[in-house]
């Protein structure tokens, strides 16, 4: 697949390091953009609530709502919007020397068996052939409750490396929570000192570079960070994480990631024609240059490079209603101009 290209930085433009510059919306109609914007926020108690709505264009902040008292220093989960913030933190570590996504995961407890070649490539990608049930609701059944809240709760990433190898690596695509929390122990071994130089790390290489302060992981027991489902950030930093992919990794003279790195997670691997999935990021089948981060309740940061524009949406909706808001927010990304 021939990914378009990344829209550079418009000349002359701050970099919205410090504060996002703000402009005017461009839209094709300016009646309809408001109703769209209205039917996200005016949601019945079943469909829950949107708490922001963002939207950046050309690099500035033309649009900002807020509802149900969040504002603009509120705090909201990623939930798995964090595993492409996990997807980027292993780009850095990849770019400085200390990991190779295409040889084998260290993961100290397949060495004795087939599960030892397993790469991280195939964690990123969700194809390591790991058995894993990603169910939110069925306790009985769930991996992902048992390793977030339960027995797996103090080492994350032990108890997905524990689960047995039910596909051959490389052929399945599966979405888990689990093998992200893999990954966010091998990064925190390759880091070194635990939740403390995890944290440093984050914030050095990735966070304080685009001016991202309101950043907060949540690390299990055992210091790994929890990068399947937990961070808070404001609803503007989660707009400048999606800036950076927007701009090919590239930030005010510094390249946080290569450009191969950002395109290696916005190229599909899996597609089943209603959604696509590359490394840690999804893709849309039918508008197969968007790419965003998604995460439960109906999290979004949507990158659309055709319109140089990152939508964000934070709420609280549930999986059964929340095609009710996705209908809406693409529309609103379709009318920028």
């Amino acid at each position: 697949m021939t990914l378009s290209a990344l829209p550079l930085q418009p000349d002359n433009l701050e970099w919205p390091t410090r504060q996002w510059p703000v402009g005017e919306i461009s839209v094709d109609d300016r009646d309809a953009f408001g109703t769209l914007c209205d039917e996200i926020f005016d949601l019945n108690p079943a469909q829950g609530v949107t708490y922001a709505l963002l939207v950046i264009q050309g690099g500035k902040l033309v649009y900002e709502r807020y509802d149900a008292g969040a504002n603009d220093f509120y705090l909201q989960y990623s939930w798995s919007m964090a595993k492409s913030i996990t997807q980027a933190l292993t780009g850095i570590l990849v770019q400085q020397g200390k990991l190779d996504i295409h040889a084998p995961a260290p993961v100290p407890e397949w060495q004795g068996d087939e599960r030892r070649h397993i790469t991280l490539d195939q964690l990123l990608r969700m194809c390591s052939g790991l058995e894993f049930n990603e169910d939110y609701v069925d306790g009985q059944r769930s991996d992902v409750i048992p390793m977030l809240q339960l027995e797996g709760r103090h080492d994350t990433g032990a108890f997905a490396a524990s689960k047995p190898l039910i596909h051959e690596p490389g052929k399945v695509w599966s979405y888990s929570s689990g093998t992200t929390n893999i990954i966010c122990r091998i990064l925190k071994e390759a880091v070194g000192d635990g939740a403390s130089g995890m944290l440093r790390f984050m914030n050095d290489a990735l966070f304080e570079p685009i001016g991202v302060r309101s950043a907060t992981p949540k690390f299990d027991t055992s210091g790994t960070f929890i990068g399947s489902s937990y961070l808070l950030a404001t609803p503007q930093d989660f707009a400048r994480f999606g800036y950076l992919y927007l701009r090919g990794g590239y930030w005010d003279g510094k390249q946080i990631l290569t450009p191969d790195w950002v395109d290696y997670a916005r190229t599909p691997w899996y597609n089943d024609g209603e959604s696509a999935y590359g490394a840690q990021w999804w893709m849309r089948p039918d508008r197969p240059d968007w790419f965003y981060c998604g995460g439960y309740d109906g999290q979004r940061i949507l990158c659309v490079p055709e319109k140089d524009a990152v939508l964000v949406r934070l709420g609280r909706t549930p999986v059964t209603e929340v095609g009710y808001i996705w209908d809406r927010f693409y529309e609103i990304a379709d009318r920028l101009c």
